[in-house]
């Protein structure tokens, strides 16, 4: 087969990049993996990313397709729904569907990107090149420039195949910005974010219950926690960088203990070391990237963060990402030889549903900060899984369609529109069948 000659080298093994090292390393492209960091699965996991994430239908998908959803799944945490807590303390469940059996799936990013790599490397056509920083790339050649071990040695690597998995300040994209009408632009939210830790109780058990994503809606800022394997919490605080609620308003720990106090006074006895997790861990930004397009003839393909990063609240990066791997291996096994048709029709593919779910990101982002909480929002979420209940055929939420089936984003949006459509005059045409009825018989 010709992708046996094909020389591929990917920048970054995170999540997307060692997921796509398993589809490549199986369909026997030779393949380099370039990253920065030493290998996790000897010198331990270096963080800078979130600690846990959601997982859901799509990265589902694409584990499968790796053979390696079974194992990552064994230790994953299914979240069923949104666990809402009010300033006062009380908790309220909303789920997020019908059926009991549709949840979303906390799993720890170490552990998920060990699993990947130990994947590919059952490929022995798959080589990874630990600490080993990209530098540059050569978008015509195409060729790879890293820098090699602390000493930062340069070592150039010319392939046939460059494919960037280097999250949302990738290397390999700034190389396809130097080319003309390349069209690129990031928007920062207000909001940044800080982790912090909820430990297991003196028991070893969860500190809350684990089958829900627990909320802390506060208007301008939130608090969010999802349960590990190891019985603790993650919790990320979504506050304005600026502000009376924001993250430069806490100094001193006083300050920073009666904010939490204040504001979640029934997380504050569960968080033994609040404060010096809070003086300690950075604040970072929440960042949307578009970019456009996402190749260069051949030779250059961006994937993941790198072609299109979004803010996390709808659980969907890791998810959006996998998809990415699972069309662009599909596309370059389908059109062969001729491998810039394949990476065309990977992008067009692509671009509109990336877009479309950056958007409901930021949308899900004002939802769950400011509406979660309201009577009316949970009077909306009740209709619609009565609906769903009712009439399965036709009218799922969107929520649902994004989370747990493969429909392509874009259209999950249109089929949501369309049968919000269909319920309104469904509604119209049942009231005017009432006055009709209540004119005949009175």
């Amino acid at each position: 087969m010709a992708e046996h000659a094909t020389r591929v080298a990917i920048v970054g093994a995170g999540l997307s990049g060692a997921l796509l090292a398993n589809l490549l390393g199986e369909a026997g492209y030779e393949i380099e993996v370039f990253e920065h960091r030493p290998d996790p699965r000897t010198k331990g996991f270096l963080g800078g990313r979130s600690i846990n994430l959601a997982l859901s239908a799509r990265g589902i998908d694409g584990l499968k397709r790796a053979g390696l959803a079974e194992r990552v799944l064994a230790d994953a945490i299914p979240m069923a729904g949104r666990m809402i807590h009010s300033p006062a303390g009380q908790v309220t469940f909303q789920p997020y569907s019908k059926n009991p059996a549709d949840a979303i799936n906390s799993v720890s990013r170490a552990a998920l990107n060990i699993a990947l790599l130990d994947g590919a490397a059952r490929y022995d056509n798959v080589k990874y090149r630990f600490e080993h920083r990209c530098v540059d790339v050569d978008v015509e050649r195409p060729s790879v420039t890293a820098l090699k071990g602390a000493g930062g040695r340069a070592v150039e690597f010319d392939v046939d195949l460059v494919i960037g998995c280097d999250g949302a300040f990738s290397v390999v994209r700034g190389a396809l910005q130097r080319l003309d009408r390349f069209d690129y632009s990031q928007s920062y939210l207000d909001h940044g974010y800080k982790e912090l830790t909820i430990p297991p109780t003196a028991t070893g058990d969860f500190a809350m219950p684990p089958g829900g994503l627990h909320i802390w809606p506060r208007g301008r800022s939130m608090m969010i926690a999802l349960p590990n394997a190891d019985r603790s919490f993650t919790c990320t605080c979504f506050w304005p960088f600026t502000g009376p609620d924001g993250f430069d308003a806490l100094a001193a720990d006083d300050e920073i203990l009666s904010f939490f106090k204040k504001h979640f006074p029934d997380a504050v006895p569960l968080m033994p070391t609040l404060v010096a997790d809070y003086v300690r861990n950075p604040t970072s930004s929440l960042v949307t990237v578009r970019c456009a397009p996402w190749y260069h003839r051949d030779a250059v393909v961006l994937v993941g963060d790198a072609a299109h990063a979004v803010v996390p609240f709808y659980g969907q990066g890791i998810n959006a990402g996998f998809e990415d791997c699972v069309l662009l291996a599909d596309t370059l096994r389908q059109h062969g030889r001729n491998r810039e048709r394949a990476l065309a029709t990977y992008y067009q593919g692509r671009k509109i549903h990336a877009d479309t779910i950056a958007d409901l990101a930021i949308t899900n982002f004002l939802e769950m900060r400011d509406h979660v909480a309201s009577a009316r929002f949970r009077l909306k979420k009740r209709i619609e899984r009565t609906l769903h209940r009712l009439l399965p055929r036709w009218y799922t939420p969107l929520y649902n369609l994004v989370s747990f089936t493969l429909i392509p984003y874009a259209e999950a949006v249109r089929r949501t529109r369309r049968a919000k459509r269909v319920a309104r005059m469904a509604v119209v045409l049942a009231v005017l069948l009432i006055l009709g009825l209540v004119w005949v018989l009175r």
